[in-house]
């Protein structure tokens, strides 16, 4: 067996970004990757991949992947579908199209896509100057991240953090929301670096995750189980006591901030027992992590997507944001506040060279709200015109985007034509009028530029595309030519595409050298208040902004505070329902269909604590049914020690087919918009669960 080694990049919703090397072997007519490895040299993973993608090849050769081109023939949902050419595929799309354009107008088409495949091109390039040229319906918003970094933008002026591995030379780690073992677990050595210097964690979170395992309270670590959705109480008191013990680094207050003078009169009610009675954790607990973070340094408090999905989860990390300023930690190598470095990462990208000038004003609409969108809808409005065509790629939205079965209830209307580029025949193929065979990472050389460190990596393809299948910028273009359209940008290659969305990055260099750093991050790796203060901060004032004008003219408070959801429980027999990533072998809901994977993890269930499994006759093992206005499941009972009493937790990802009544988590969840940010409140869902 002849053999070479190919090296590329994971692709998937992830911080970690992980590069890897496939083995293929070239002795036969066709080359067949035959090992997949994390790369040794990569910089962040180190080698190692996650279960998920450890055997990523079995995703790539599945025997029931999508190979050719699909034509529906049975009553939509139904999943019975005909073997076309692409030709015949692509002259109906054509059609159809240029139909709802002629009869209704672009806005009448809505492309729809989110981040199934992260890359440069996959994710970001794909259809964007299509549909910009078209002047079709632009989908805003996002399930998670945008509203975190809107939030924090608010405090810091952009959602600028800092990069997590400098970490490893904290003393305290605050991780707040986030379950690092499980959903960043490349990550989790540089704790272990600083833990064995001898930093400490606390770890705060609404589910004792695997993450809240590793505490030791031996050596000081701690565990704090906020009730959902009350973080900023105990923000608010934590405020409090490090502006009323005096905690506070005026100096760097005085320079680098404005509106402590506001923030104080607003902290000053926030007393520790007051949120104690919100977020129902000992005034004591409050009281001292606040004495914690102010007094040890460098404390870093590392969060990431988890906390926004509130419907006030942008206040989340505006509050947040305003710890390290007020105690002064930006100063220390390894202290602040730490997301998402995609900041330093994605400023690279010219965004605009995805779009095309458009022939009007496009129409937007948020993608958490599909489901009323397809149904006629936005926001309690009346679309006109409604939507006739939708176009999907990168996403499975019947599964992973809130309040899901209105969104199969629009699916199913007759006037709806829908194409869907996939590798799976997912619940939201199931639907589809056509679908099209996807390439998948291995297939298709990209960029990606990760979110969760500074590498940004090249990913080559290792194997020529499988079947018929293509990747997504080819999509597009294909579908431009069968409609017709004359524009020569609509035709760039991969590699004009690439050239043109990094103007300032060596292609040539980055393919060479697999990953490449970016440049943008702060040479002293301190990510705000530099030394000689010749950097504003990216404010209107050019500081931190405690107390800001902005969020005030957005019809919020001018300083942080706290405000209950509008949905949550109102007696004893309603629960808050999480749906929380919690799986090792799946990702969202990538991977749950592949034998190795989901069946491995057992079914769908509904966790309970004992009291509430008490209070409700239930135990281990029985069948409970979880249910409100939008949806109703009917699931196994697990009683666990892991959650309080009124919290109950349903794991996400899922398809339709693992459960028994057809539904899914997100059949249940609210598709509130956020305070701002534009993302979706799904964690503000309530539940009643009763016995089957």
């Amino acid at each position: 067996m002849n053999t070479i080694n190919v090296d590329g990049a994971c692709h998937h919703d992830c911080p970690d970004s992980c590069g890897w090397t496939a083995t293929v072997d070239t002795s036969g007519p066709t080359p067949v990757a035959v090992k997949l490895r994390g790369n040794p040299d990569h910089p962040f993973s180190q080698g190692e991949l996650c279960p998920k993608v450890n055997r990523f090849l079995d995703r790539v050769y599945a025997p029931d992947r999508i190979l050719h081109p699909l034509r529906r023939v049975g009553p939509k949902g139904s999943g019975e579908f005909e073997q076309v050419s692409w030709d015949v595929a692509l002259d109906e799309i054509a059609y159809r199209l240029k139909r709802v354009i002629d009869d209704h107008g672009p806005s009448a088409i809505l492309p729809f896509s989110d981040a199934g495949n992260q890359s440069l091109l996959s994710m970001f390039a794909a259809g964007g100057r299509l549909w910009s040229h078209l002047g079709t319906t632009k989908v805003t918003g996002s399930v998670c991240g945008a509203t975190a970094g809107a939030g924090a933008a608010l405090t810091n002026g952009s959602g600028a953090s800092l990069e997590a591995t400098d970490m490893v030379h904290s003393r305290l780690i605050v991780p707040w929301g986030t379950n690092t073992r499980l959903t960043n677990r490349h990550l989790w050595p540089f704790i272990e670096t600083a833990r064995s210097n001898g930093a400490r964690i606390v770890v705060i979170d609404p589910i004792r995750t695997v993450t809240a395992d590793a505490v030791d309270a031996e050596r000081g670590d701690r565990f704090i189980q906020p009730l959902p959705g009350t973080d900023v109480a105990m923000m608010m008191a934590m405020i409090h006591v490090i502006i009323r013990d005096d905690l506070v680094d005026h100096e760097w207050v005085e320079r680098y901030t404005v509106g402590f003078d506001q923030l104080t009169a607003e902290a000053e009610g926030w007393t520790p027992e007051r949120a104690a009675v919100e977020c129902g954790v000992d005034a004591g607990e409050i009281e001292a992590l606040a004495r914690d973070i102010a007094t040890t340094r460098p404390t870093a408090l590392r969060t990431l997507i988890g906390a926004e999905h509130h419907e006030y989860g942008a206040m989340f990390f505006r509050t947040l944001a305003c710890l390290p300023a007020l105690t002064g930690a930006w100063r220390d190598l390894g202290g602040g506040f730490s997301r998402s470095v995609g900041h330093w990462t994605e400023s690279q990208i010219d965004w605009d060279s995805f779009q095309l000038p458009s022939p009007g004003l496009r129409r937007c609409v948020n993608m958490n709200r599909l489901g009323e969108v397809l149904l006629g809808n936005h926001l309690g409005e009346p679309l006109d015109p409604p939507i006739h065509a939708l176009v999907v790629w990168n996403v499975n939205p019947t599964v992973t985007i809130p309040n899901a079965d209105a969104i199969v209830a629009g699916l199913k209307r007759d006037n709806l034509f829908t194409v869907v580029h996939e590798q799976f025949m997912t619940d939201t193929a199931h639907y589809a009028d056509i679908v099209l065979p996807a390439t998948t990472q291995l297939e298709a050389d990209d960029v990606v530029f990760p979110w969760g460190h500074l590498w940004i990596n090249y990913n080559r393809a290792a194997i020529e595309p499988l079947g018929e299948s293509c990747n997504n910028t080819e999509l597009f273009r294909r579908i431009a030519y069968a409609m017709g359209l004359t524009e020569p940008a609509l035709y760039d290659d991969d590699r004009a595409l690439m050239q043109a969305s990094m103007p300032d990055i060596d292609l040539e260099q980055l393919r060479a050298e697999r990953w490449l750093q970016t440049p943008l991050y702060p040479t002293d790796r301190l990510p705000f208040g530099d030394p000689d203060g010749t950097t504003p901060i990216p404010t209107s004032t050019g500081k931190v902004e405690l107390a800001s004008k902005t969020v005030k003219r957005l019809g919020h408070p001018e300083v942080p505070t706290y405000h209950r959801a509008s949905e949550r429980p109102s007696n004893n027999s309603e629960f808050t329902l999480l749906t929380p990533k919690q799986h090792v072998r799946f990702l969202n809901s990538g991977y749950s269909h592949l034998p190795r994977h989901g069946p491995v993890e057992g079914r769908p269930y509904v966790e309970l604590d004992p009291n509430d499994a008490s209070r409700l006759g239930l135990a281990t093992g029985d069948r409970a049914v979880v249910a409100n206005a939008r949806g109703r499941l009917r699931l196994d009972v697990v009683v666990s020690n892991r959650l309080r009493p009124g919290v109950v937790v349903i794991p996400f990802g899922w398809w339709r087919q693992d459960h028994v009544d057809g539904c899914v988590a997100n059949s249940l969840t609210n598709d509130t918009l956020t305070d701002w940010g534009g993302g979706v409140a799904y964690s503000d869902t309530v539940v009643t669960v009763t016995a089957d």
